[in-house]
């Protein structure tokens, strides 16, 4: 039986945003985009098919273009839900590409160089590094993990690094550029990253 090499991306958007207020942050302006915006410019560059992973505001995200998948419970369970999510949606591929909303600085060539990373050991995960801790939410991984991820989440788990622990990984530097993973969390991490976008112009 022949292995179907195509990728599946998901942009997770679906978190509660307690440190910004409860706005969506994906759906917040960033250089007059919408920072979901951003992920969807850098994942259909690097994804055969790509979907967000949303829990409300459904219908502004459908306005993208793309499938918008809910998680199976409506509790907010955190993002390795919406991964699962994706998991479940994707059955036709055999690797996962997920990102998170709210983290503009990410370009197709860093998703290219985790996708690279994967296969060139043909680890389980390959998860981004920015060269001192994890960034969990940036992952190439085999969506054979479904079952494991599926077990994890209905043992009361939820953290994503945690989960990793599990399983055969693959560390993928991305110590330059600097701050590629700046997210926005708040209102004062937005600001800060427009000041810092217009002292670079």
């Amino acid at each position: 039986m022949q292995i179907n090499s195509k990728i599946g991306g998901v942009i997770l958007a679906g978190g509660q945003s307690k440190r910004m207020a409860y706005q969506d942050k994906g759906l917040i302006h960033y250089n007059n985009l919408p920072m979901v915006g951003y992920s969807i410019a850098a994942m259909t560059n690097a994804a055969d098919k790509t979907i967000i992973s949303a829990n409300r505001n459904l219908l502004a995200y459908q306005q993208f273009g793309l499938p918008v998948v809910t998680d199976c419970c409506d509790n907010f369970h955190g993002p390795l839900a919406g991964i699962l999510a994706a998991l479940e949606h994707f059955t036709d591929c055999s690797v996962l590409l997920v990102m998170p909303c709210d983290c503009p600085l990410i370009e197709s060539n860093h998703l290219h160089k985790l996708i690279a990373a994967r296969e060139a050991c043909d680890a389980e995960i390959a998860v981004a590094t920015d060269g001192q801790k994890l960034q969990p939410l940036f992952l190439a991984l085999k969506t054979s993990l479904r079952s494991s991820l599926e077990n994890y989440i209905s043992q009361g788990n939820r953290k994503a690094a945690s989960w990793l622990n599990f399983h055969a990984i693959a560390k993928v530097d991305f110590s330059w550029p600097e701050n590629c993973f700046f997210n926005v969390n708040s209102q004062q991490d937005l600001a800060l990253l427009q000041n810092s976008t217009q002292t670079n112009q």
